[in-house]
């Protein structure tokens, strides 16, 4: 039997690790291991047009399915196009194992051709990047690279010199030790004690709710249910615990709506369930505080903590669930369901009036028709922007959709190449884009890669020749928008002649019919609709600072967004309300 070459071993290990596939742009350094996927059925070379793209695909894969994603970038300027993608991947705790192919083993430190150095510079955006030099560090680097990624929920780098690729590998069975599941962490008795009795002795609890919540939906509805606590999150929150929820009170942050704001400053304790949420302006300073959290080094750094829990989510509850006594009142919860509809009925007409006339299109009523025609199951990808904004306020949760973004790192042109690599997970699910066209434009390439792979992604592009979140930001600060304007672009036409299906929309009527086309249509669409550049949002809570940079703007036309069917959910839960 032949033996194996670095490269052959490298794939071998991934394949035996549950990678599917790998993402990348061939180059001569990494031509060995492009070769050796070539020769390995386990294992697909995805060929995208930009690194950058291969890291949000792998990184979106990886958040899909929880397993170990793949990506790769040649010598030089090939993985340094990977590093914003990974940046992305790794605050987004997104288990993925980066390649860095390097030059001439030989010629590392003489200033060589195309040289960098990227087991350094990936330092900031990994938990583990290293150099493989020698054939006998096989395979342990690359072992000890994917423990830290599928362990540590981030990336890892792997960077390997082409001639050593080529190389042949030790002899003898490599044997791959893998984690299987992830464990439960479970606070201390004493933590748990102090937490019950911080509930007992308040009279008002509110719970708000992070990402860390995925998978104790029904821990944290029995909690309120015997707290009568009103329940917000944070925007990674959303997806997971606003579906099914009597006690939802909206969303607080820059993006938010609703009584969220509210029930946290009114209330005697607040906790904080599974959330890093950065934004501490929109955090009370006078409240009893618990923050808990399965990531030690997260408690804390946002707020002032009366007690800080370190635990998983779902077993924290579990175990705080019978050490606490049942609240008879309901007055705090009513109070605040009660402002929560007032909130959003406040804001529902800046979407529902006149939409059939008003031209350019409000994309509001996009995202709200979009959210009705979509599948039940569907997964969007949402670029950072006002994209995200539509995404949060329109999008509704149902515990079977999923939303993905570049939601801590903020990057641009993130929704393509995250549906990208949604889609190849499952060619049979629904699979959006909600992208802006600045973020669009600017990884526009590997549209190409989507013709070129026959993926069935639809993109539904908010076409406002702006960079509309700039804009606001802007009149923020008092400052008027400039260089935020691109020239109208007919982005159906780009995309018709890659390829794929292109739809332009102009009036607010054919918004319907023009979903309902794409998402018929069994290969890639784009549906390019031209809205409003000066439909903008306000956060829920803003400051008198804030208030006298938009009176200095020389633009003062700012909505207030909407909020889509969750003024109806709100309405329902109202409703649901006890009568004496």
């Amino acid at each position: 039997m032949a033996k194996q070459t670095v490269a052959e071993q490298y794939v071998d290990l991934l394949a035996r690790a549950g990678v599917r596939r790998m993402f990348g742009v061939v180059g001569d350094s990494l031509n060995p291991v492009v070769d050796a996927i070539r020769r390995n059925s386990a294992l697909e070379w995805v060929q995208v047009r930009h690194e950058e793209v291969a890291a949000f695909a792998a990184s979106a894969e990886a958040q899909l399915t929880g397993r170990l994603a793949a990506c790769a970038g040649s010598c030089g300027p090939g993985n340094l196009h990977l590093i914003n993608g990974l940046f992305d991947a790794h605050r987004s705790m997104a288990p993925v194992l980066a390649l860095a192919s390097h030059i001439p083993s030989g010629q590392i430190g003489t200033g060589y051709f195309q040289e960098t150095h990227p087991d350094r510079l990936f330092e900031e955006c990994s938990h583990y990047s290293e150099m493989i030099s020698t054939p006998e560090q096989m395979p342990r680097v690359v072992q000890t690279a994917i423990q830290h990624a599928v362990g540590r929920r981030g990336v890892s780098v792997v960077t390997l010199p082409g001639d050593v690729a080529s190389l042949a590998a030790p002899e003898g069975s490599v044997e791959l030790a893998m984690a299987s599941e992830r464990p439960t962490i479970r606070p201390g008795d004493g933590e748990i004690d102090r937490l019950a009795e911080l509930v007992d002795e308040a009279d008002k609890v509110t719970l708000f709710c992070g990402r860390g919540v995925a998978g104790a939906h029904a821990e944290v509805m029995e909690l309120a249910d015997k707290l009568k606590s009103p329940v917000g999150h944070a925007l990674r929150g959303k997806e997971h615990i606003q579906y099914d929820n009597p006690y939802d009170v909206g969303m607080s942050g820059l993006l938010g709506y609703g009584a969220a704001y509210e029930a946290m400053h009114e209330c005697d304790l607040l906790i904080l369930l599974g959330t890093d949420f950065p934004y501490t302006e929109f955090l009370p300073r006078d409240v009893r505080t618990v923050q808990v959290d399965m990531q030690p080094e997260r408690l804390g750094r946002r707020t002032s903590l009366d007690l800080a829990v370190w635990g998983d989510v779902r077993e924290t509850l579990r175990c705080l669930l019978p050490r606490v006594r049942a609240k008879s009142s309901r007055a705090f919860l009513d109070r605040m369901l009660k402002k929560h509809v007032d909130a959003l009925e406040g804001v529902v007409g800046a979407y529902t009036r006149n939409v059939e006339k008003h031209v350019p299109i409000h994309p509001e009523y996009v995202a709200s028709v979009l959210d009705e025609e979509a599948a039940e199951d569907a997964v969007f990808t949402v670029d950072t922007g006002m994209s995200n904004v539509w995404a949060a306020r329109y999008l509704t949760p149902n515990g079977k959709r999923r939303v993905l973004g570049s939601f801590v790192h903020g990057s641009m042109a993130n929704a393509m190449p995250q549906a990208l690599g949604a889609q190849l997970i499952d060619r049979k699910r629904q699979i959006v884009s909600m992208s802006g066209d600045g973020g669009f434009s600017m990884l526009m390439g590997d549209l190409l890669t989507l013709v070129q792979y026959d993926l069935p992604v639809k993109i539904v592009l908010f076409n406002n020749s702006s960079l509309g979140m700039v804009d606001l930001e802007m009149m923020v600060d008092g400052l008027p928008p400039h260089g935020t304007r691109y020239p109208h672009t007919d982005f159906a036409a780009i995309a018709t002649a890659a390829g794929a299906r292109g739809i332009r929309v102009e009036k607010p009527g054919q918004v319907r019919g023009a979903l309902r086309e794409a998402f018929a249509h069994p290969g890639p669409v784009l549906v390019d609709v031209v809205t409003d550049p000066d439909a903008l949002s306000i956060p829920p809570k803003i400051t008198s600072a804030q208030i006298s940079g938009f009176a200095l703007s020389a633009s003062r036309m700012v909505l207030n967004g909407g909020v889509g069917r969750m003024v109806q959910m709100a309405r329902s839960n109202l409703r649901n309300i006890p009568r004496p």
